[in-house]
């Protein structure tokens, strides 16, 4: 019996025979994959056998989201961004963002986020989920230097459908209520060498209540406003996109940049700053514009100096017209993005990209703009931001001052109509001292002294003309 069995036993000669041809068959196959058979073909090859086998002994279902979906950015992204942060608690890895963006006060408690390979479990409904955020280079594009980032969200095949259907649904409106409940706003501001909007903590304390306005145009804003936050039905009935147009106009120093923030506070929304003299052409402006947010105002300031004038409609002349042609090259050139692009952003097809949205434009001089701009549909309302009357002045008084009367309140507000002096200008004087004897006197002396300036370039005007 033991003889027997011994027989059965290959011996050390034989295993290594046996391993010898394995090992030359092997490097004969290496050799015939790797110079025979193309390099797609083998790739091919390569990646059937993977997922049979994995397929086969895994099981698990993974679903990926990139943060781009075609054009614009991808919501499901952009909802788990939210969504995910409330689950910190549950992350599997010993790694965390730990950010703060609140320039006002460096004691403010940070925010953590979620670093590149980390993973968070989530549970819905029983079902075990595994969420990883990963970050790659995109292959697909050579021209942009930025990492494409995107999630593993990984589950039991057999739940593959009820994620589908209910989960990425539960995530979207779990987004759209901690966004709707924010405490802080951001102000974003684009940054072209990483192609992505950058933010810091918003905290501009000018209000409605603070803000020195006239009244009835307050009031007449304010209730603009809140039809427009109300309005989803109304712009849905009537076939237009859910955005509303404000043209603020007037001299520099005018309260426009306090006034935005004003319209932020109210209505609860993040603010995009964009300066559009960086921006290249149409394609990049329209790549900007669609990763935004919903519930957002985007601001473009100077829009004077930003090539959106008159001039933009001499810039197709033939040569030669008037002379002009060298002119108007230059001017386009300077011009990178012509004010047919602006448009279609204001009123055209991509103006529906994006729900909800505020779009303010500011300039210093309204009749340089092209009335293109300025059609109806297009800027809904044009607020003048004037100089500083005598209800804008009691307002900065009792503001700085905390006072409602004194004696020197009726030669003030007689200068006020005869000279122009902006409310940056009665503030800076307003806040010399605590005073009101001495800031009033400061003020009347420096409202004198522009009506003299005022009155002496008049006389001088009067004699040239003569």
């Amino acid at each position: 019996m033991a003889s027997s069995f011994s027989t059965k036993i290959p011996s050390l000669s034989a295993i290594f025979s046996i391993y010898t041809s394995l090992s030359a068959f092997t490097i004969l196959f290496k050799t015939i994959l790797h110079e025979i058979i193309p390099v797609k073909i083998r790739d091919f090859i390569i990646s059937k056998f993977t997922d049979y086998f994995s397929s086969y002994f895994n099981s698990n279902f993974t679903f990926i989201i990139e943060e781009q979906s075609d054009y614009v950015t991808n919501q499901t992204f952009r909802a788990a961004q939210v969504y995910l942060p409330t689950l910190l608690p549950r992350i599997s890895t010993r790694s965390l963002l730990v950010s703060s963006s609140d320039l006002k006060n460096p004691l403010a408690k940070p925010k953590f986020g979620i670093p590149v390979k980390a993973k968070i479990i989530d549970d819905f409904e029983g079902i075990r989920l595994e969420w990883t955020l990963l970050s790659a280079k995109d292959n697909d594009n050579p021209y942009q230097s930025k990492q494409k980032r995107y999630f593993h969200l990984s589950c039991k095949k057999e739940f593959r459908d009820k994620i589908m259907s209910d989960y990425f649904t539960y995530i979207a409106k779990s987004s759209v209520k901690i966004l709707t409940h924010k405490e802080n706003l951001n102000i974003y501001n684009y940054n072209p060498d990483c192609q992505r909007w950058e933010s810091a903590i918003f905290q501009h304390h000018t209000t409605f209540e603070t803000l020195a306005m006239e009244p009835e145009l307050k009031n007449t804003l304010i209730r603009d406003l809140d039809a427009f936050s109300n309005g989803k039905d109304f712009f849905k009935t009537v076939g237009r996109a859910w955005k509303r147009g404000y043209l603020l106009y007037g001299p520099p120093g005018t309260g426009k940049s306090s006034l935005v923030a004003a319209i932020a506070n109210h209505m609860n929304y993040s603010i995009y700053d964009l300066q559009i003299q960086s921006v290249q052409d149409d394609a990049m402006l329209r790549q900007i514009l669609t990763s935004t947010e919903n519930r957002s105002i985007l601001l473009i300031e100077d829009l004077d100096c930003s090539g959106a004038d008159a001039s933009c409609r001499n810039e197709h002349k033939d040569e030669g017209e008037n002379g002009k042609t060298k002119q108007n090259k230059k001017k386009k050139k300077d011009t990178k993005v012509p004010l047919s692009g602006l448009l279609n952003f204001v009123d055209g097809l991509w103006s529906s990209c994006v729900e909800e949205r505020i779009i303010v434009f500011t300039t210093n001089h309204k009749e340089k703009l092209d009335p293109a701009l300025l059609r109806p549909g297009r800027m809904d309302v044009h607020i003048l931001m004037d100089y500083c009357t005598p209800t804008v002045f009691k307002k900065l008084a009792a503001l700085y001052l905390e006072i409602k009367k004194h004696d020197l309140f009726e030669p003030i507000k007689k200068m006020l109509l005869e000279v122009k002096a902006t409310p940056a200008e009665i503030t800076e004087k307003l806040m010399v001292s605590k005073n009101p004897d001495v800031t009033l006197k400061g003020l009347v002396e420096f409202l004198e002294s522009k009506k003299m300036t005022k009155e002496s370039v008049d006389t001088e005007t009067k004699e040239a003309e003569a």
